[in-house]
């Protein structure tokens, strides 16, 4: 096998079974996607069947991402898309950067630990669906890859290499050079007949093919045609052979040779390469005459670019904070154009603040976080006040026109792309670089635009991170800052916010100390998810503990809660569960308002649902009754009570989840009610799906502890 570059120490079999099983499969294309160690995103470490550049825009994949390869490793299983239209509809992103007729598998590889994905293409002329042979193969196949990755860890050697995607090649790929027979063949052939590689660059041309192109084969050959025969350099072409590559389909398209030639190419591709038959066109379109042909001093942006900053332009659109645009720009954007340092700032009053950063240290952070707008220091203020991207190909042109900055770091190059919306600043995002880099005029033109999406991104996410902080921020003020301390009561409570996309809700909880021989644990839930269920989320904890210090039973708290919310005239309804601890009696006594029923551990570890009858909810009724139930407050008891984000997910039944609830309890280790908390939220905390706050409150009664008297 052999890769470009070279391959890495102790990557031979790794390739050889890589490259195999793609062989093995009928795949056109392959390629081996590692978990980075943060298991936050994958990135294409082996390729097979087309060239790196093909993978730019989808080399980095975040897990969260909606691609097949994301929801492979997230769900543990094999996705299959078996035609391009079931593409656009379960995976419209993936569909804009492979916008081509093809089916797609992506596996997990996973051993003694999860390494990846195996994605796997296939031109459309294979059925649209998988057998479950080809399932099974594919998943043995998957096996053998996790290990020999975890053989190559074992013995010290990593099994792939650190400077992006290395292309792998089968070991009995045919020469590019033909025989002297079949050259004359081909000569003796109408027209003109050429090759080209899976890169795009030509490795043969017949006499008929350059006098056609208007070329000869010396100035030709090893070079791509977009690059050496300028009336080719239209994205238009170069997707055509993107086609090609990706689907193994023929494809022909028409182009017009200056001043008026119109010429018809035919290409047919397979795993080796591409040969092109390119004949005159009998269509004979009209001409256009010479002074019509664009003659521009910036080349057009290739295809690669377009389809990449169309993906880029969707990713942006799906992200929420201000640091989700950063991770992007950092997973994406930057290796897309080979930098590696990354600076991010916002425009706030009349000064830069870094917002985030990649590849610099702190020190130097600190030196260029908060500068005014008008500074010399760097070139980001005035880019930012001019609106036009600048852009230093190496440290002399810095140096020329800002001495201090080139001083800064040890970058040797820098693209500062100003982020403006409506003629109104937004920030800055600077890319770098640590060695000199030229920035062709097209790159520019990417860049350029790249930054206006950017903006557009990065102004949604401020707007969105400054709502959600007040919001929560309301919130959390709502809620208690520190719970009591009870003598014989070990306490612990904890508030998980809604998935992210949702506003704050109405979940509240408390205990609340009643003298010297009682207290009280109440928790609630407000109806909705936005700041008016949070103000009356206050209010009905602030009707709750008003009635408790009075010294009333549980039924007449919550009716005396309920009377103040339907005065009140809310169109939203509370759930209540209101707990009172009597130390002197030795009772428990409970009364609900439509909320789950709490969980009771005793000391032998027996946990089950307590059967509260639930009154109805609260402002609905003011004349509502609230049953009493009471149990013995026994040392060693444990009650659990919770909201029902913690138990409702969708397509689940709610006392099967509830039974699950009171399963995990029973088997949790009591000895730090933190952590039993976290582990009792830590299935919420990863389930996509969940959709309400949650709120959870445990109270220990230890044994062997006096309680107040």
């Amino acid at each position: 096998m052999t890769s470009e570059g070279g391959p890495a120490t102790g990557t031979g079999e790794l390739d050889a079974e890589f490259a195999e099983t793609v062989r093995r499969t009928g795949a056109s294309v392959g390629a081996l996607y590692l978990l980075a160690p943060d298991q936050q995103s994958l990135s294409v470490d082996l390729l097979y069947g087309a060239p790196a550049e093909f993978a730019t825009p989808w080399a980095t994949v975040p897990i969260a991402a909606p691609a097949p390869v994301a929801v492979a490793v997230r769900e543990d299983r094999l996705v299959w898309v078996g035609s391009q239209e079931e593409m656009s509809h379960s995976y419209p992103r993936t569909a804009m950067v492979l916008p081509y007729p093809l089916a797609l598998a992506a596996a997990p590889v996973t051993g003694a630990r999860r390494w990846g994905v195996l994605l796997l293409m296939w031109p459309a002329a294979r059925p649209p669906y998988m057998t479950g042979r080809e399932r099974q193969h594919i998943v043995s196949s998957c096996g053998r890859l996790a290990r020999l990755l975890e053989e190559a860890v074992e013995h010290g050697r990593p099994p792939v290499a650190d400077d992006g995607p290395r292309v792998v090649t089968g070991a009995g790929r045919r020469s590019a050079s033909p025989t002297t027979a079949a050259a004359d063949f081909v000569e003796r052939l109408p027209g003109g007949s050429c090759a080209v590689d899976l890169e795009g660059r030509f490795t043969y041309l017949s006499s008929g093919a350059c006098d056609l192109l208007g070329s000869d084969a010396g100035r030709l050959l090893g070079t791509l045609p977009w690059q050496s025969l300028r009336w080719l350099d239209e994205p238009t072409y170069e997707d055509r052979y993107r086609a090609a590559v990706i689907t193994r389909e023929p494809v022909s398209f028409t182009a017009c040779r200056p001043p008026d030639r119109w010429l018809e190419f035919h290409l047919y591709p397979d795993a080796s390469g591409i040969s092109v038959r390119i004949v005159p066109s009998g269509a004979q379109p009209p001409p256009v005459p010479a002074a019509r042909l664009p003659n521009r001093a910036v080349a057009p942006a290739r295809a690669g670019q377009l389809y990449q900053l169309t993906h880029l332009a969707a990713a942006l659109t799906e992200v929420v904070g201000v640091q989700d645009v950063i991770a992007l720009v950092a997973e994406q954007i930057m290796p897309a154009f080979g930098a590696q340092g990354l600076v991010m700032s916002t425009a706030d009053a009349g000064r830069l603040r870094i917002t985030g950063y990649r590849g610099y240290t702190p020190d130097i952070i600190e030196r260029l976080d908060g500068l005014a707008l008008d500074t010399d220091f760097t070139p980001a203020g005035r880019a930012l006040d001019t609106g036009a991207p600048a852009f230093f190909p190496d440290p002399e042109e810095m140096r020329r026109l800002y001495p201090e900055a080139a001083q800064t770091s040890d970058k040797q190059a820098w693209a500062f792309l100003p982020l403006i919306i409506s003629g109104r600043p937004v920030g800055c995002c600077v890319l770098s670089y640590d060695a000199p880099h030229a920035f062709p005029a097209e790159e520019r033109a990417v860049l350029t635009s790249l930054a206006g999406l950017i903006a557009q991104a990065l102004d949604r996410a401020r707007l969105y991170d400054t709502k959600h902080e007040l919001a929560h921020g309301l919130q959390q003020a709502l809620l208690p800052r520190n719970l009591p301390q009870v003598t014989g009561w070990r306490v612990a409570a904890r508030y998980l916010p809604a998935t992210r996309g949702m506003d704050i809700g109405g979940d509240f909880y408390d205990l609340i100390e009643l003298g010297d021989t009682a207290a009280a644990a109440v928790i609630g839930d407000v109806q909705g998810h936005n700041a008016a269920a949070a103000a009356l989320m206050g209010q009905v904890r602030t009707g709750v503990h008003a009635h408790a210090t009075l010294g009333t039973s549980p039924d007449q708290v919550l009716r005396g809660t309920n009377r103040l919310l339907t005065d009140l005239g809310h169109d939203l309804f509370t759930s209540c569960l209101y707990a009172h601890l009597d130390f002197t009696r030795r009772r428990v006594t409970l009364a609900s308002a439509g909320h789950p029923p709490p969980l009771l551990r005793l000391p032998g570890g027996d946990t089950r649902p307590l059967d509260v009858p639930p009154g109805p909810l609260l402002g609905i009724d003011p004349d509502a009754e609230f049953p009493l139930t009471e149990i013995p407050l026994t040392p060693g008891l444990m009650l659990a009570l919770y909201t029902d984000g913690l138990v409702e997910t969708p397509d689940a039944d709610l006392d099967d989840s509830i039974a699950d609830l009171a399963h995990r309890l029973a088997r949790a280790d009591d000895r730090d009610l933190d952590l039993l908390i976290d582990g009792l939220l830590e299935q919420a905390r990863t389930t996509e799906q969940r959709r309400d706050d949650i709120a959870l409150l445990l109270l220990h009664h230890e044994a062997g502890r006096g309680e107040r008297r």
